[in-house]
């Protein structure tokens, strides 16, 4: 049925025009026509399953695959990164999964395949699991003798966290998901009708004009029910927000397996994502307001992977969420002989607090500037946002700071929104000392570290002492040059 699957994905591009046409009797009816373009889809799935084939050697994937142009691609199991195992709901019907083999850069996967059986995946999966890191003394097993290793391989995993149906709750309650849901909602319902947004929006102002010019509310009671409305948005956000993370993080477990990390997850269409620790070139600790009132934080990490704009399945979340002890217990094991926490952070430049505050105390002058030329001497109330303004860079400058040792290099950021992000000096690949005219004038600059796969982008030291950060620069310029690159 791997024929199936193939039609079907070529299909989605005349699934919305065909259900407006048939239920809803609209749009462009030349559009049909379209889909005479079905039996053609028809043949050419056929014709690529008859013609796709992959086979294992003693230390490769190898794919041929091809219409009219033939291809063979090999795929060497030292350069898998990433192994990743989809099942939608019509891949758990048939039993079977796509298998997405992806390495380090890249706008796409090494090789993609449909549909496999669920077995068959699971042991390819096993099979880089235990060739990826060194080449083989002897020939791999062929893939029946794989998938009767499979059961070995999978009862050597240790769980190292596991999600319960109450943190993936908490899970939905912390994280802004639900405007997901609104957005792509309103997205859907545009493609439907064009003019469906506007009149929905006219008809809500029409019919609250009426309600409140027949009831005559006072100003509190205006305010009252401008507050009722934004809380009740508030619940449906957080409602939609707890129903997509029951749907995305159901069932979460990450595993070890030897030196691979496995992560499975999902209530209706199931992801497993398997890389090896080695490929994992930075982390990040996150902690919302909300995360502190749960007592709980998010560990993610940046990995050398491919990094597909349209389908991102490779390993990005170790602890989607966690208490705090339980993230630092995780990175210690994960990066053993290491100290994290770290004891002494840094601080940062004596001046930086006035270097955050500025850009917001220019758009409180500025919007002061424009409200007393629109309203008089009031616009200068404005200029009441400045001490908050202050204050807030106060906040941020005296919990910012970074730290360095022997192994790991990390900086710290945020007040309301909390945020560590570290990495292995092996991992380190470029330094860039950037500073700004204003930076120049007050004796301060930023270390930029950039890593493979950092698809948070580069890490920063931000606002240092010059010579603080010319002195980093130079030791962390030598701990690169005498280490190897660790990918």
């Amino acid at each position: 049925m791997s024929w199936l699957f193939v039609l079907l994905q070529q299909l989605k591009q005349f699934v919305v025009p065909l259900l407006v046409l048939v239920f809803l009797g609209r749009g462009d009816r030349n559009q049909l026509w379209s889909l005479l373009a079905v039996g053609g889809f028809v043949v050419v799935a056929l014709w690529r399953y008859l013609t796709f084939r992959y086979r294992i050697t003693a230390d490769s994937v190898v794919i041929d695959s091809g219409l009219l142009q033939r291809s063979r691609r090999q795929v060497p199991f030292s350069r898998i990164h990433n192994v990743a195992i989809h099942q939608s709901l019509l891949h758990r019907l048939f039993d079977v999964a796509e298998v997405r083999l992806e390495s380090a850069g890249g706008d796409k996967p090494e090789a993609q395949m449909r549909v496999l059986q669920l077995s068959d995946a699971i042991a390819l999966e096993a099979l880089v699991r235990r060739r990826g890191a060194a080449a083989p003394a002897a020939p791999a097993p062929a893939a029946t003798a794989a998938s009767a290793g499979q059961t070995e391989d999978l009862a050597e995993g240790r769980v190292l966290l596991a999600l319960s149906p109450a943190e993936v709750l908490r899970l939905g309650l912390v994280s802004n998901r639900g405007m997901i849901v609104v957005g792509g909602a309103a997205v859907g319902l545009s493609q439907l009708n064009p003019r469906l947004p506007d009149d929905v929006s006219d008809r809500w102002s029409q019919g609250l004009q009426a309600y409140f010019g027949s009831h005559h509310f006072s100003y509190g009671e205006y305010a009252l029910a401008i507050v009722a409305a934004l809380l009740g948005f508030a619940v449906l956000l957080r409602v939609f927000s707890v129903a997509l993370a029951l749907l995305q993080y159901w069932g979460f477990r990450l595993e070890e397996h030897g030196r691979r990390l496995t992560v499975e997850r999902g209530l209706l269409t199931r992801l497993r994502t398997s890389a090896p620790r080695r490929r994992i070139q930075s982390w990040t600790l996150r902690e919302s307001v909300l995360h502190r009132w749960f007592g709980r934080r998010t560990l993610e990490i940046d990995s050398a992977v491919a990094a597909d704009s349209n389908q991102r399945r490779g390993l990005r979340e170790l602890a989607p969420i966690a208490t705090p002890d339980a993230c630092d217990a995780l990175v210690r094991h994960l990066l053993p002989g290491t100290t994290w926490p770290p004891a002494n952070w840094q601080p940062l430049h004596a001046r930086a607090w006035w270097r955050l505050s500025l850009p917001g105390s220019v758009v409180a002058l500025l919007l002061s500037a424009a409200l007393c030329w629109r309203a008089g001497p009031w616009g200068l109330a404005a200029l009441l946002l400045l001490p908050w303004v202050v204050f807030v860079a106060r906040q941020h400058a005296h919990r910012a700071g970074y730290a360095i040792d022997e192994r790991l290099v990390g900086a710290r950021t945020g007040w309301w929104s909390r945020r560590w992000r570290f990495a292995e000096l092996d991992k380190l690949q470029a330094l860039e000392l950037r500073q700004s005219p204003l930076d120049r004038s007050l004796g301060m600059a930023t270390l930029w570290l950039d890593t493979a796969g950092a698809a948070s982008g580069p890490l920063r030291l931000r606002y240092l002492p010059l010579a603080q950060a010319q002195a980093l620069r130079a030791r962390l310029g030598r701990e690169i040059a005498r280490r190897p690159l660790r990918w």
